[in-house]
C-alpha cells in the first residue's frame, strides 16, 4: 500500500483526496520507482482544484514530476537502485504521477539523477527550473550575451522565474524581474535581479511596438505581458515564452518580427527531446547556485498539497513548492 493525492470525478463532482493505493492499481509501465520527492507546478494547482481540464482521465493521480529511486525495472536502461528524476510526458495529466509514495512510468522517460544535485534539490528545481533552464538555452543558441544588454524575466516571484533569475545571474547577465508583489524585490534582488518593476508596466495593452530595451526575455506570463515584451525587445533578440499565467492569448502585433526581426521561441518542457532534457538538467547541476535553493523553495507534506494548490493559482506563493511524499 502507498498514499497518494487521487483525484475522481463522478456523480460526486471533481475532487481531490489523500488515499491509500494498493501497488496493484499502478498503471503500466516498465520502471517503478519509490518516490522520494516532488512539487506543485502551475499545471498541478489546475488539476487538483479542477479550475482547467488538465487531466485527461480518471481517477488521477497528479504530479508532473518526481524524483525517487527505481526499485523494479524490465527497462535495459535502469536497474534497481538507479537516482532517477521525472518531469513532464504528459503524466499527472493523461499517467498518474508523482504526488505518491510509489509511481509506474515508461523508463524512456526517466533521466537520471544529475551527479552534485540531491533528489531533493533536483525538486526544488523542478519541471520549472528545467522550464527556466531550455529558456536559458534558447537564449543561448540564439546568441544572446551578458553584453548584449538587460533580460527581461517575467511572473519573476514564480518558480520559472525564480530559477531563471538565479541562472541567469550566475551567468553574468543583468536581470530586471517584472513582478505584481513588488513587497517581494529585496527577494528577487538576492536571487540576482539587478532591478524590479511592477508587473502592470507589462500586462495593460501597450503598443504595437516601443521602445527597444531588451536583450533577451524569459516570459511564463503570455496575454499582454508577453506582447509588450516583444515590443520592446532589442532588433534581432529573442524572447522565450512558456507559461501562461496571465492568459492563453497574444493580444500582440507582427510588428516587432518584421521590423525589428524579433524571434519568438515557443518553450515546450513537457514532450522536450531527451538530448535536450539531459543537457538542461547537466547546466542545472553546474550553472544553478543551490545555495539560493532554500530561498526559493517551501516544503509541505503530501496531504497539503490539496490546499496549498489553491494558493498558487491564486498567485500568493513565491518561488518553488517542493512536496516530500512521505509526510
Amino acid at each position: 500500500m502507498f498514499n497518494a493525492i487521487c483525484i475522481n470525478k463522478d456523480d460526486s463532482g471533481y475532487r481531490a483526496e489523500l488515499q491509500s493505493l494498493d501497488e496493484s492499481a499502478l498503471p503500466e509501465g516498465d520502471v517503478t520507482v519509490k518516490v522520494e520527492w516532488s512539487t506543485l507546478n502551475y499545471k498541478d494547482g489546475l488539476a487538483i482544484t479542477g479550475k482547467s481540464p488538465v487531466v485527461r482521465r480518471f481517477p488521477m493521480v497528479p504530479g508532473i514530476d518526481f524524483a525517487g529511486t527505481v526499485t523494479q525495472s524490465s527497462n535495459p536502461a535502469w536497474k534497481t537502485g538507479d537516482a532517477v528524476i521525472l518531469n513532464g510526458w504528459g503524466v499527472g495529466e493523461s499517467y498518474w504521477g508523482g504526488l505518491a509514495q510509489v509511481a509506474r512510468v515508461k523508463g524512456d522517460w526517466l533521466v537520471p539523477l544529475p551527479k552534485g544535485l540531491t533528489a531533493r534539490q533536483s525538486m526544488e528545481i523542478g519541471t520549472a527550473g528545467y522550464t527556466a533552464m531550455l529558456c536559458v538555452l534558447a537564449l543561448e543558441k540564439h546568441g544572446v550575451q551578458p553584453a548584449d544588454g538587460e533580460i527581461l524575466v517575467t511572473g519573476a516571484n514564480g518558480g520559472v522565474g525564480s530559477v531563471a533569475i538565479a541562472l541567469l545571474s550566475k551567468l553574468g547577465f543583468t536581470v530586471v524581474a517584472s513582478t505584481g508583489r513588488t513587497n517581494e524585490a529585496d527577494y528577487l534582488k538576492t536571487l540576482g535581479a539587478t532591478s524590479v518593476i511592477e508587473r502592470a508596466e507589462l500586462s495593460t495593452p501597450g503598443k504595437p511596438i516601443g521602445k527597444e530595451r531588451w536583450a533577451g526575455v524569459v516570459d511564463s506570463v503570455g496575454s499582454h505581458t508577453l506582447a509588450n515584451a516583444c515590443a520592446t525587445t532589442k532588433y534581432r533578440s529573442a524572447v522565450t515564452a512558456c507559461g501562461l499565467a496571465g492568459g492563453m492569448d497574444f493580444p500582440g502585433s507582427v510588428a516587432p518580427f518584421i521590423l525589428r526581426g524579433v524571434t519568438l521561441y515557443g518553450i515546450d518542457s513537457v514532450m522536450a527531446p531527451m538530448d535536450l532534457r539531459l543537457q538542461a538538467w547537466k547546466r542545472l547541476a553546474t550553472d544553478l547556485d543551490v545555495s539560493k535553493l532554500s530561498a526559493i523553495t517551501r516544503e509541505i507534506g503530501l496531504l497539503q498539497s490539496i490546499a496549498v494548490a489553491k494558493e498558487l493559482l491564486d498567485g500568493t506563493v513565491r518561488g518553488r513548492v517542493v512536496v516530500n511524499v512521505n509526510h
